[in-house]
């Protein structure tokens, strides 16, 4: 196993688990060019990777500590592109949680992004999950805070039946990545 220097994420899984040790989905959601992958692969490598477009979904493993205990954690990184999304679906069932990162930067993109947010929130099976919304590219100028997002996403109302919090980060750099999933681990049921 390698270790690496993020806290919440002592070492990657490989290979099978044990059937006691508890797991949670996690469904890593948000439009095209978010930085959804980039930022899976900044918290599984610790490193800034160049990405393409997901066709389809990347999946990666993690352990973790919730309250003194260890529990798995696997992350679907879905494709964001138009033609994707209608398949975002596919992916509900098990999910204990939903991570949806915003491209804090891309002003004219943010209503699309709301209203995939909100469509994803309306599901029967996603009722009560909760909600990591992470307002990515912070280390651009101009990005948008974490309370214009609040805000221009309506969160306390479209986020009224289920636990909630916005992290602002940057994929890139690695700043808010850790936190933003240990905010995860600390909300799934």
């Amino acid at each position: 196993m390698c270790v690496y220097p993020m806290s919440l994420y002592v070492h990657v899984a490989m290979g099978l688990r044990g059937s006691k040790q508890p797991e949670a989905h996690v469904l890593l959601l948000g439009l095209d060019n978010a930085g959804k992958s980039t930022l899976l692969y900044k918290l599984k490598h610790n490193a800034c990777v160049s990405t393409v477009p997901t066709i389809g979904f990347n999946v990666e493993m993690f352990d973790a500590r919730k309250n003194r205990k260890s529990i798995a954690l696997t992350v679907w990184d879905v494709g964001g592109q138009g033609k994707m999304r209608k398949h975002w679906t596919s992916f509900y069932q098990d999910a204990a949680a939903v991570v949806f990162v915003v491209d804090s930067s891309s002003r004219g993109r943010l209503e699309e992004a709301r209203r995939e947010l909100e469509n994803t929130l309306r599901s029967e099976q996603l009722r009560g999950r909760p909600l990591v919304l992470l307002a990515n590219k912070q280390d651009v100028n101009g990005a948008l805070t974490v309370t214009e997002i609040k805000d221009k996403f309506n969160l306390n109302k479209i986020c009224s039946d289920r636990d909630w919090f916005v992290q602002p980060c940057s994929a890139s750099t690695g700043f808010g990545v850790e936190e933003a999933f240990r905010r995860v681990v600390q909300m799934v049921k």
